[in-house]
């Protein structure tokens, strides 16, 4: 059975990334919004919410739109 046929594949990066893209948004703005709240508790806080999160594929998406929001409220 060759990889394309294998019904348990892994999806390609680019549709991994498109069917979860929306989710890691929402994701990335919950740990922002609690900035305020947490304070000086909120790096490490948010540390290990990202470390939490499964796949690592998923996680990075979730750091580099936190990180993208976190330039835009910056800007």
């Amino acid at each position: 059975m060759t990889p394309a046929n294998d019904q348990t594949a892994k999806p390609s990066r680019a549709e991994f990334h498109q069917a979860n893209q929306a989710r890691a948004e929402a994701e990335a703005q919950r740990l922002l919004a609690a900035k305020a709240e947490l304070g000086a508790r909120w790096l490490a806080w948010v540390a290990s919410q990202l470390y939490a999160l499964k796949p690592a594929e998923y996680a990075q998406m979730v750091r580099r739109e936190l990180q993208r929001l976190s330039q835009a409220n910056t800007d």
